[in-house]
């Protein structure tokens, strides 16, 4: 059957892929430890299930508005401005249905065929996806293991051509880890003063989860805040993620331009989903406090076991619940007769060998790393780590 030449533009998320196969082993009754997918292991906290449950017997069950109930987006402005000491109005803010929603839109929205886009390496696998899919162009800018995975401003001064229409990123980053301090954004904030026509897009769906201090935001700068596009969701900080809910803080100009595009494809994101996000928004962050030390303590020791594999080289994540090792030591290694020739092939030997589900780093475009999610327990870390040695020295 011929299908349409669009999706020959845009790959399938490896993130997915990996988890699809990991099931599939499974299914066969083996034991596979996953640690592909980045979602946390906890469950939504009780006062926000209840605001569901509330939301359900009050009959909020039908149709809101496209950009979401007035009340919800009021909700996001008084977490923006408590958490972020930023002011926005409701105006300002649209729902989508989870923040993957929130980042298509506005590159739709704002991309025409041609624009460069310029996306920071690594970077979560669905930005340059996304780019494709509305006809743009996405220029990389690479990073190292010795900047801590992060850019300088003189490396996106380089990038900017008069085609640049958009930047973005993430912060915490997902894969690396990584983490802007004010500092740093100020030093890109300098670039994008010179470069008026250039917006940014800035993903802080891993806002809570930092393990360096508090959050900063490059929408602190007022004089660029028009041209920020800050995007966030449930999903993460809230163990919230079938739950399916993003938003974007804008100009108006662009939410206005993400509604148009939302109202055709999806209208709004499921009422009883907002009705408890207003909840997870304003209320007691005690359960997202107590994720974030279950994190730092798997962190720490998910480090010390990567740290005893020979070959393996590893940035501390500062932020995020992801490791993101370079393990170019082993390509080009075999396992008898089965060669090691990328970290797509790495990822595929431990997925069939250790019986431990990754991602390879050619997908967020580094492809000497993979990533490992520590979104899971310290027995499974534990376990996953010896297999993944001992598999790894089988390679010669």
């Amino acid at each position: 059957m011929k299908l349409s030449s669009r999706l020959q533009k845009f790959n399938e998320p490896e993130t997915l892929k990996m988890a699809k196969l990991g099931r599939e082993l499974r299914a066969k009754g083996i034991d596979v430890i996953d640690l592909s997918l980045g979602e946390p292991d906890f469950d939504t906290p009780d006062h926000v299930k209840v605001a569901g449950k509330k939301a359900i017997d009050e009959n909020y069950s039908h149709y809101t508005p496209v950009s979401g109930y007035a009340d919800l987006r009021e909700a996001v402005c008084a977490k923006l401005k408590r958490d972020n000491d930023l002011d926005y109005k409701p105006e300002n803010v649209i729902v989508s249905t989870g923040a993957k929603q929130s980042l298509a839109n506005v590159i739709l929205a704002v991309v025409d065929t041609g624009d460069e886009v310029i996306i920071p390496t690594p970077y979560w696998v669905t930005y340059s996806e996304l780019v494709r899919l509305a006809d743009g162009t996405p220029v990389f800018i690479k990073s190292s293991i010795e900047n801590k995975y992060k850019i300088t401003p003189e490396q996106l001064e380089a990038a900017i051509t008069p085609k640049t229409k958009l930047f973005m990123f993430s912060s915490p980053c997902n894969p690396s880890g990584s983490v802007y301090s004010k500092e740093e954004l100020e030093g890109l904030a300098n670039v994008f003063r010179k470069h008026p026509d250039v917006l940014i897009i800035a993903d802080e769906i891993y806002e809570y989860i930092n393990y360096v201090g508090k959050h900063e935001s490059i929408a602190r700068f007022g004089d660029i805040k028009d041209r920020v596009i800050l995007v966030n969701g449930l999903s993460k900080g809230f163990a919230m993620t079938g739950w399916r809910l993003g938003y974007i803080a804008a100009h108006p100009d662009i939410v206005k331009g993400c509604e148009k595009l939302q109202g055709q494809l999806t209208s709004a994101t499921c009422s009883i989903t907002q009705r408890a996000a207003i909840e997870a928004l304003t209320g007691d962050l005690t359960a997202s406090k107590e994720m974030l030390k279950a994190f730092t303590e798997r962190r720490k020791r998910i480090l010390q076991l990567l740290a005893e594999i020979p070959g393996v080289e590893c940035a501390e994540p500062e932020g995020a619940f992801y490791v993101f090792p370079k393990i170019d030591a082993y390509i080009g290694k075999k396992d008898g007769d089965n060669l090691i020739a990328t970290a797509d092939d790495l990822c595929m030997y431990l997925l069939n060998t250790a019986h431990v589900s990754t991602v390879t780093g050619t997908a967020f475009g580094e492809p000497t790393c993979i990533r490992l999610s520590f979104a899971t327990s310290l027995e499974k870390i534990e376990k996953a780590a010896e297999r993944i040695k001992k598999a790894l020295a089988a390679l010669k």
